[in-house]
Parts: C-alpha cells; structure tokens; sequence
C-alpha cells in the first residue's frame, strides 16, 4: 500500500513546500505593507508637527528667505508623502498577489490529502475485505472438520491426527 501511495505522498510533500514558501512570502508582504503603514504614518506626523511649529512663525512678520526654505521644505516633504504612499500602494498589490498565490498552494495541498486519505479507506477496506475472506475460509474449515470429526465419532471411526 505504501510503494503505491509513495508517489502521491511526494506530491504532497511538493505541493506542501510550495505552500510554505508562499506562506513566507505572505507574511513577508504583510510585513512590508506594515512598515510602509507606519512610515506614512509618521511623515504625516511631523508635516503636521512641522506645518504647526512654523506656521505660528509666519503669522509674525519672518524673512522672505525663511519662507522660501519653509516652502522649499515643506515640497520635499510632500514628495515624501507621495513616494510613502505609492510604495504603500505596491507594498498592497504585492500583498494581494502573495494572497492571491498562497490560496493557489494551498488549493493545490488540499485535493492531493484528500486523495491520499481516499486510497487509504480504499486500501483499509480491501483490507477488511480481505480478512474477512480469510476468517471466513477458516471458519467454513473448522466448520468442515467439525463435521468430519462428528462423522468419525458417531461411526466408531479413529480420528484423524
């Protein structure tokens, strides 16, 4: 049963590291998306922080140059902002395909268990089958020579060793 299982077991192993590598890649996309969350998140932090700090100084009368580098600043900064979130945008369509080709192992392990568990009741119950063939031919001998026996007894006959 085993030599004829062998191969289907192989493919399982097969499809079962595939799974994992895609669960890998799954976990290492979420993380990704995570960092790149936070980072967006922290930007937005300090533009806020930085707009505040700022701001209150230009409400008194401040250097045209201190402006132009506060603007200056204040453009790099959103660029930033843009660049964070155009990587959280490829950090969540890498996630999404890291998904997409973890669903796909996984659909693949799936049927080959339910394969390999289906030959094993198979082979359980020819098994079965075949034991209870054998238990039977033993009984009808037994029964057999239980007859024979009961013959030579009611005819005076020696029994048979």
């Amino acid at each position: 049963m085993s030599s004829r299982l062998q191969p289907l077991l192989t493919l399982l192993e097969q499809a079962e590291r595939e799974r994992d590598l895609a669960v890998g890649e799954e976990l290492r996309a979420r993380q990704t998306l995570k960092v790149a969350l936070q980072q967006a998140e922290r930007l937005s932090v300090y533009r806020q922080e930085y707009e505040q700090r700022w701001g209150g100084q230009f409400r008194q009368a401040s250097a045209i140059e201190v402006v132009r580098c506060y603007q200056e600043f204040m453009g790099r900064l959103q660029r930033a902002v843009d660049q964070q979130q155009q990587q959280i945008a490829l950090a969540t369509v890498k996630l999404e395909s890291a998904r997409t080709a973890l669903r796909r192992h996984e659909m693949r392990v799936a049927p080959v268990r339910k394969l390999i568990e289906n030959r094993r009741r198979e082979a359980a119950r020819e098994n079965d089958r075949r034991e209870q063939r054998v238990n039977d031919e033993l009984a009808a001998r037994n029964a057999s020579r239980s007859e024979v026996m009961r013959g030579h007894v009611q005819s005076g006959g020696v029994m048979p060793a």
